[in-house]
């Protein structure tokens, strides 16, 4: 499991990735962070046209279920390999 700051070395060095990842990976790397620091999603679904913020909504509403440290550690991997993709 990755360590708390394995996975804060981790976040930062997402913001200094080579190239940006498609919109599924930004997805993806999005909800794993806040599956791993705020735990299942909560409140309601946005509604109306803000494509964006329905579509983060549910990649992190799929994520319900996993645990803290699976998060943490599926995020950590998934940076590692974009960097290896650079």
């Amino acid at each position: 499991m990755a360590t708390q700051q394995e996975f804060q070395d981790a976040a930062d060095r997402a913001q200094q990735l080579p190239k940006k990842p498609d919109n599924l990976t930004l997805l993806k790397l999005y909800a794993l962070y806040k599956q791993a620091t705020e735990g299942d999603v909560s409140g309601d679904r946005p509604g109306g046209f803000d494509f964006k913020a329905i579509a983060k909504y549910d990649a992190w509403a799929g994520l319900s279920g996993k645990g803290p440290d699976d998060a943490r550690q599926e995020y950590v991997n998934l940076v590692n390999q974009l960097f290896q993709q650079g």
